[in-house]
């Protein structure tokens, strides 16, 4: 369809949320929570695609996803000023559309251009039903807008067609997959050789593990791909950040040794895009020397001197992945903060004392680099929620009164039927509650920040937490505070239409260190300045103690590093900063 319907992971909800819109045809029976609302492609970026994707009078178009027509809109109106009269137009343009209401939707959206031709176009069926079914189709051009839909939301029997295309392709999907996916994969397969794809797609393409396959089946099939990425959200009211795919050249076999050119341009504004003509646009794009078996595309943000740069510095003997120093894990997955993450008080009125665990449940809690028990203490004093219930299983075979009333309490609020607590027996006790070496951020606004801890306490999810493989803790930490582990995350991370860096473990894992952890400015100084809100200056200490008396680096490669981190953070934060001021 073309409303991409997003369902964005641990982010919040979109201004337009799913309660205001109304959900039909196959998800009608989805649970509300579970679609983000429709956000539909504008006329003017519908129609930007369509002239560049849409060259000749011959073509046959293809859009898998019509919804309501803007694309169809867009693509004969490309087509009528090509030549093609209204008569000839459904023999050049095909839309496929699940829900009825849409698919009739789309079809009076062309009747004032095509007139009874307008009947011919729109097939009201699922695409991958309508693919499977077909003799393998072959179009010039496929164009649209596929809907963002998570696979545990994909109904059945679509999702089980979606991912038997998939495997047909020589692709392995798995429960993360989203169906954007494979409606590129069986779109890419039903272009003729020389053929073109114009979509927009959620920028996960550019970052996610899931999609890695996807980018590789894509340089793979395309001689060229153009990506074109804009710092002003695609979708008014939704904070899903889009981007333009444009493929070129469709090779009739994929071929793993294909050097496919693959450019990346990013632009301020979407009028930016669109007030210029493609092939102008196009035309000023700096290819990337791609390494996309091992590499996300997020890179390609930056420059070839950067991004040489980057790579020479991963595969450098100075330079090792936080991996080789340290392990970071998830935080404690409670099931229920609301029942297991309280305040002192609470711990108090409700008699659990002796039960709990000190805990950090919230990222603006670490204020600085280290957190010690003075500051635990006083977060504790200030009313914040950080006293974890975590009943050993000793103590869960006698629970006292108190504890037995609170527990009962929980049931009755049916806390226990949740996902993360019913599948535990007994439901209440938390498994894997340990004391971190440290804290790492999971979402990041500013700077990949690790923080010491001697609290101990340890985190809720919100936080990973980190363990040293030998050296000092502080040693390993004092050493992230540098502009190579800053722009390594910045590569490594995902970020989302709000502008914030999100790092798994294994991409925290993956960050960027020195070798050998020689010095660095003392963790008790950073934290000060951390605090004082001068972490600048932090930085620029450790480019002289690590990055340059210890590793090496010149003072044109810091210089070549802070760039490569202020760049994509600022990038990121832009859009950050542009959806604050359009829900203002």
């Amino acid at each position: 369809m073309t409303s991409a319907r997003t369902t964005k992971p641990r982010a919040p909800k979109s201004k337009v949320a799913a309660s205001t819109v109304s959900p039909r045809g196959r998800f009608a029976d989805l649970d509300k929570d579970k679609l983000r609302g429709g956000y539909y492609t504008s006329a003017q970026v519908a129609a930007w695609l369509c002239e560049w994707a849409i060259q000749s009078a011959d073509d046959t178009v293809l859009e898998p996803s019509c919804g309501d027509g803007a694309f169809l809109e867009a693509a004969a109106q490309r087509l009528l000023s090509l030549g093609v009269t209204p008569a000839k137009i459904p023999h050049h343009l095909t839309g496929v559309e699940i829900v009825t209401a849409e698919a009739r939707a789309a079809t009076e959206r062309l009747r004032p251009d095509l007139g009874k031709a307008a009947d011919k176009i729109v097939c009201n069926s699922d695409f991958f039903g309508w693919w499977q079914g077909t003799d393998q189709p072959a179009f010039d051009v496929i164009v649209g807008n596929p809907p963002f839909i998570r696979y545990q939301s994909f109904p059945e029997p679509h999702r089980a067609r979606a991912m038997t295309i998939m495997g047909d392709q020589g692709l392995k999907p798995n429960r993360l997959t989203n169906i954007w996916v494979p409606f590129v994969v069986a779109a890419t397969a039903s272009l003729k050789p020389g053929g073109r794809l114009a979509l927009v797609l959620p920028a996960e393409i550019l970052q996610v593990t899931y999609a890695a396959q996807l980018r590789s089946y894509l340089t793979d099939h395309f001689e060229r791909i153009d990506v074109i990425a804009c710092n002003e959200l695609f979708f008014e009211n939704a904070e899903q950040e889009v981007v333009l795919l444009l493929a070129d050249g469709a090779l009739a076999a994929a071929t793993e040794d294909n050097t496919c050119r693959v450019a990346l341009t990013a632009a301020e504004t979407v009028a930016d895009i669109t007030d210029i003509r493609p092939a102008l646009l196009l035309d000023r794009a700096e290819p990337k020397i791609m390494r996309h078996d091992s590499e996300k595309w997020l890179k390609y943000f930056l420059d070839n001197r950067q991004i040489s740069f980057m790579r020479e510095l991963r595969d450098a003997e100075i330079t090792s992945s936080m991996s080789a120093h340290a392990s970071i894990d998830v935080g404690v997955v409670t099931g229920k903060n609301e029942f297991f993450v309280l305040s002192t008080d609470q711990v108090k009125d409700f008699g659990l004392e002796g039960y709990t665990t000190p805990l950090v449940s919230r990222s603006v809690q670490l204020k600085g680099s280290q957190l010690g028990k003075a500051d635990w203490r006083s977060l504790a004093a200030d009313g914040n929620r950080v006293h974890l219930l975590n009943i050993s299983a000793a103590q869960a075979s006698e629970l006292s009164a108190k504890l037995r009333q609170y527990i009962e309490d929980g049931e009755r609020k049916e806390f226990h039927k949740g996902y993360k607590c019913s599948i535990r027996k007994p439901w209440y006790l938390v498994p894997s509650v340990w004391v971190p070496d440290g804290f790492a951020f999971r979402q990041i606004y500013d700077f990949p920040r690790m923080v010491l801890n001697a609290s101990g306490a340890t985190s809720t999810d919100t936080i990973h937490r980190m363990r040293s493989h030998g050296a000092k803790p502080e040693r390993v930490i004092a050493n992230t505070y540098t502009w190579l582990t800053a722009a390594s995350a910045e590569i490594e991370g995902r970020s989302y239409g709000g502008g914030v860096l999100e790092l798994e473990p294994t991409e925290a894992e993956r960050l960027l260190m020195p070798t050998k952890l020689n010095g660095a400015m003392p963790l008790k100084d950073v934290d000060q300045l951390v605090r004082a809100g001068r972490l600048d200056a932090v930085l620029e200490e450790n480019a002289q103690i690590i990055l340059r008396e210890h590793m090496g680096l010149s003072a044109a490669d810091c210089d070549l590093l802070k760039s490569v981190w202020t760049q994509m953070r600022d990038r990121r934060n832009s859009r950050r900063r542009g959806t604050r001021k359009q829900a203002t």
